[in-house]
């Protein structure tokens, strides 16, 4: 198997393609790793959840990193990492941003599905959505691609 960085052109399509990741965020030395649905727009991830630990936390330290993978097999795979910085899209501050990630977001399979529902069967209430964003600070990748040994 051989693994080498891709471009940074490269990282931004499959992080275009992708629609599932792994948000990173931290608190007083503590990581926190959480599977998001999210749709991605030049310079910024858009995302949506209820409240709760993590929201708690990007509020505190909004620095947070976002991991997405495409997956072929064990010996084929892409992996990017995006740094960036959380921005809760509030109401009326951000109501043009809030919109615009609803839309993005509304392309996507029952993008809403995962955050709301889990709330609501915890809580048996209706919940409020909370939309974010995600400013795109960098982005690396990495690509491993399986190598055939030459016949002895």
């Amino acid at each position: 198997m051989l693994i080498n960085q891709i471009t940074e052109k490269e990282c931004y399509t499959i992080l275009g393609r992708a629609s599932i990741g792994r948000l990173g965020c931290c608190l007083n030395n503590q990581p926190y790793v959480v599977p998001i649905f999210f749709a991605y727009e030049t310079g910024y991830v858009y995302a949506f959840s209820t409240l709760g630990q993590k929201i708690k936390w990007m509020r505190t330290n909004p620095e947070v990193c976002l991991e997405v993978d495409e997956i072929a097999t064990d010996f084929q795979w892409a992996s990017v990492i995006v740094s960036g910085r959380y921005q809760e899209l509030v109401e009326p501050q951000y109501t043009k941003e809030h919109a615009h990630a609803r839309a993005l977001l509304s392309k996507r399979y029952r993008w809403w599905q995962t955050a709301a529902a889990e709330r609501q069967l915890r809580s048996g209430d209706n919940i409020d959505p909370l939309f974010f964003r995600i400013r795109v600070d960098s982005i690396t990748g990495l690509r491993a691609e399986h190598i055939e040994s030459p016949a002895a």
